[in-house]
């Protein structure tokens, strides 16, 4: 019998072709679920709808498939004992012999990803993030698009998508009118390689905006700059280049601290000259209608959206996020090959984002175009202590940098308090690494769609669901091997056959990780991997406190071993697709 990745997956689909064979049902449904540990490991229950439907006795009904299952010789009952329970319950047990045998199969991280590539199977992934607007400096807002985004790519290119992040920065519109003027008025020179560049233009931009409302001279004079500039005046296009240039450098600098991957760029600018064709085919197919002098479209169907209309262009004929997206549906599926369209954003845009998944649908359907399954990640607002979104004293947001600064220095107290005799460079490294993995672990361990209260003392905690926790957890396993001086991607040969209670409950959880993956792919909800990493790191932590590793027993020695370096090698896979890199010391 093959030793299986994914064994409850594997089980329900022997399950159907036992059924098929038999002559009980060409389409039964196993519905397989975790069973109560008393009985086995996995349950099916789908046996009892069947028997209801068929009006037979359900337990001879699972009596014959389970003899239909061991005589197909699909389940070596040696590796997977298969037992009936109650009215028709089928209980499967995983051997202690098949536990050893996964753990010495999926032994590195590259045997995981190889196995775990089955659940996209190379299809064609767009991910939409983090998607900043330029001329603005990041603050905490931005945090949870990155995160999560980064965090969603990660895994589902582990899990074998070709998946690719276009960064649709928002780098066009009436603001740059009133910045333009501004840079003019006031001969401000742009530099990318001064960092504070950044924040001089926002400010620029805060006066110029608080100027333009109460001058109506400098409104039209700005007005002016940014008719140039759509224009294709030299001048302004050179200054909208600039202010585009010290954006991206700013940004690109938080993308590295962050370890974000960006594989594309496209802004709103890109399709500034392609929102006619989506004016034109809209029309075309009857999905737009001109109203009160705005080209939109009503989704009449839909209780919520009947008399909301999707505006695609406005009134003075310019175009805006809606028919942007549009243009950037169509591109991405013409000329990337998207399959999966995943749009990360918090949850203030749903409305924009359920018309735009309406239009598409309608107009792809009517046009003849490959329909993508579209997705909408969103996600919900950090608060402060005060249960209000989180913000500065002064009221405004907390730029980014200077939270993840704090978190840093907060960090290097920690470690210097836990390492006093670490060197100054070491712990900076360190105390960067646990910072900022603080704050990002913090925000993926909610569930995304939460709003959730900012804690410095919960997020830097060494004890509970935190990174501190997950790395110091692996770091500890790396000090074992260190000092019996064992490699932790050995083969374990002569590893006996699992005993105890706390070895096998870890070897269960760890067979459990392709389940969290079909979890967490399923909905995108980045917690569930977190959660999952600090059960892990918990049923480690009761082994390793019960069994000795080293002991004079080689058998025994080496099948422990073999659970401290799998745990190891599941923990830092998990880590690192939530972006965090572990360290082997702290």
């Amino acid at each position: 019998m093959e030793i299986w990745f994914y064994p409850s997956k594997e089980i329900s689909r022997e399950l159907k072709c036992a059924a098929k064979r038999a002559g009980i049902c060409d389409d039964f449904d196993p519905q397989m679920r975790t069973a109560d540990p008393r009985f086995g490991d996995f349950q099916s229950n789908g046996v009892l709808p069947l028997a209801k439907q068929k009006k037979a006795n359900p337990r001879a009904l699972a009596q014959a498939l389970v003899d239909e299952l061991k005589s197909g010789g699909a389940i070596d009952e040696s590796l997977v004992k298969v037992s009936i329970a109650g009215p028709g319950f089928i209980n499967f047990s995983l051997s202690p012999e098949f536990l050893n045998a996964w753990l010495e199969k999926f032994n590195s991280q590259a045997q995981l990803k190889d196995a775990a590539g089955k659940f996209y199977n190379g299809k064609k992934v767009i991910i939409d993030y983090p998607s900043p607007n330029t001329a603005k400096q990041m603050h905490v807002g931005h945090l949870r698009p990155m995160v999560i985004g980064e965090a969603i790519k990660r895994l589902l290119k582990f899990c074998g998508a070709d998946i690719k992040t276009d960064n649709h920065i928002g780098d066009w519109g009436t603001n740059f009118g009133i910045l333009i003027y501004g840079i003019k008025t006031q001969n401000y020179k742009l530099d990318p390689d001064n960092e504070n560049s950044l924040e001089e233009l926002e400010q620029m931009y805060k006066k110029g905006s608080a100027l333009v409302k109460e001058d109506p001279k400098a409104a039209d004079e700005a007005r002016m700059e940014l008719v140039k500039l759509q224009n294709g005046d030299a001048e302004n296009v050179g200054l909208w280049n600039a202010i585009n240039k010290v954006s991206t450098a700013a940004f690109e600098r938080m993308y590295k601290r962050m370890s974000l991957t960006i594989d594309m760029t496209l802004g709103e600018s890109y399709y500034r000259d392609k929102v006619a064709r989506i004016y034109k085919e809209l029309t075309e197919t009857g999905l737009a209608e001109e109203n009160q002098g705005a080209l939109v479209v009503f989704h009449r169907e839909h209780e919520r959206f009947a008399k909301q209309p999707f505006i695609i262009r406005k009134s003075d004929g310019a175009s805006n996020y809606a028919s942007t997206d549009l243009a950037t549906v169509l591109n991405r599926v013409e000329n990337l090959g998207a399959e999966e369209i995943i749009y990360v954003t918090d949850g203030r845009q749903q409305d924009h984002f359920q018309q735009l998944f309406l239009t598409v649908e309608k107009w792809f359907k009517a046009k003849g175009y490959r329909m993508p399954l579209l997705r909408h990640v969103w996600f919900g607002t950090i608060l402060g202590e005060d249960g209000k979104a989180i913000k500065t004293k002064s009221g405004e947001p907390i730029r980014l940098k200077a939270l993840l600064d704090e978190a840093v220095a907060r960090a290097k107290a920690l470690v210097k308090e836990k390492n006093p005799d670490m060197d100054d460079a070491e712990a900076d490294s360190v105390a960067e690494t646990v910072g900022v993995a603080a704050v990002r672990y913090c925000d993926l361990a909610q569930n995304r769609t939460n709003d959730y209260v900012f804690s410095w003392e919960k997020l830097l905690s060494f004890d509970g669901n935190t990174a501190p926790y997950l790395l110091y957890a692996a770091a500890r396993i790396h000090s074992i091997f260190r000092k019996i001086g064992a490699e932790i991607d050995g083969r374990f040969e002569g590893a006996s056959t699992l005993e105890t209670e706390q070895e096998i409950a870890l070897a269960r959880k760890l067979i459990a990780l392709p389940s969290v993956f079909e979890l967490t792919l399923s909905e995108l909800r980045p917690h569930y991997l977190c959660t999952y990493l600090y059960e892990l790191a918990g049923a480690f932590s009761t082994f390793y406190n019960a069994n000795k590793v080293i002991v004079d027993d080689e058998g025994t020695k080496q099948r422990r071993l073999m659970l401290c370096a799998r745990t190891l090698r599941v923990l830092e896979t998990g880590l690192r697709l939530l972006g965090i890199e572990p360290l082997q010391k702290m």
